[in-house]
């Protein structure tokens, strides 16, 4: 069974919270250090020092600051047990050489992290885009529609029965042009997603690819509360990304989404139609892998913060599983 990682991303730093400068870190630092000396304490002390690396991620603190940190920390450690001056000078040495080799990796994640921000943005601006243009396909369009019936039912009064056949039957294209409209309104940006939240938005959503193609499609939700906005949105628009390439490419009979948040508010989606399947090695070394919108996908769950794993294989069918971390 193929399985692939297709997108691991960071948390960006959490919007609001104070910076921390590296006076503030260094005690718990170097407290937390200090503590693998003692007996049975090592556990707690790392314990404690992975908190205070998530502690600094969250508020801006890069490697290189963390790195700082460290170093002088040991340096300060090692001058306690030993007399000779050369061991903290040689410790501070290795702390310039290792503070420059880890640069690259410092600019390299503040660049990942500003791309995602940017991201994040335009898929904000976009959906603002879509959500102005939805509500000028459902009102304006529509009016104009609306009028038109009105204006034919009109004329019919006026007219021969020849000419009210044919009127008839204009007025019923009309009505279905209506009707289509509707539809092409709430795929572009459902009221319903911003009223009642992302599970009956996406009943919805299955029920209309239910009834247009013909594939079963079940909706398993199990959520105390809603997710912000951005993640709401983002998972509806990659299910429903899904659920088009299911439709054009699977030929699948029935589709299975589920939809939990564990214990510690991550979020998970899973994905599973039983079409024929495909090779996802050999899908992500070839051109088909953008024509299947996978990479649409991908960075809207870049955008915030989140992974997809794909697992597949022919005849068994494919499978999603998208995992979105905790807004900090």
């Amino acid at each position: 069974m193929a399985e692939v990682l297709t997108s691991d991303t960071l948390t960006p730093p959490a919007a609001g919270l104070p910076a921390i400068r590296d006076h503030d870190l260094a005690p718990l630092y170097a407290d937390a250090l200090a503590q693998t000396d003692g007996a049975g304490a090592e556990e707690d002390a790392l314990q404690r020092a992975y908190e205070i690396g998530r502690h600094g991620i969250a508020r801006g603190v890069g490697l290189l600051e963390l790195a700082n940190i460290h170093h002088e920390a040991l340096a300060r450690a090692l001058k306690r047990v030993s007399r000779s001056a050369r061991v903290e000078q040689e410790v501070r040495r290795a702390a310039t050489f290792f503070v420059e080799s880890l640069s690259p990796y410092e600019m390299a994640h503040r660049g990942f992290g500003e791309a995602v921000c940017a991201l994040r943005c335009l898929n904000e601006t976009m959906e603002k885009e879509i959500q102005r243009i939805a509500h000028s396909v459902h009102d304006e369009a529509g009016q104009l529609l609306a009028a038109a019936r009105l204006a034919i039912a009109a004329a019919r009064r006026d007219s021969n029965p020849a000419v009210q056949a044919h009127l008839r039957e204009l007025g019923d294209v009309l009505e279905k042009a209506e009707v289509e409209l509707r539809r092409i309104s709430h795929e572009l940006r459902p009221v319903i997603l911003d009223d009642l939240g992302l599970a009956p938005a996406l009943q919805v959503l299955a029920d209309g690819v239910s009834r247009r193609s013909g594939v079963t499609v079940q909706v398993n939700t199990c959520l105390n509360g809603r997710a912000s906005p951005a993640v709401e949105t983002a998972l509806y628009r990659i299910i429903q990304e899904a659920l088009t390439n299911v439709v054009r490419h699977a030929q699948a009979s029935n589709v299975r989404i589920q939809l939990t948040r564990d214990s510690k508010g991550v979020l998970h989606c899973g994905i599973h139609d039983d079409g024929v399947g495909f090779d996802v090695l050999a899908l992500l070394s070839h051109k088909a892998w953008g024509g299947l919108g996978l990479i649409g996908i991908r960075e809207r769950l870049n955008a915030v913060g989140g992974t997809l794993k794909i697992r597949s294989e022919p005849g068994w069918g494919t499978e999603l599983r998208i995992e979105i971390p905790p807004e900090k």
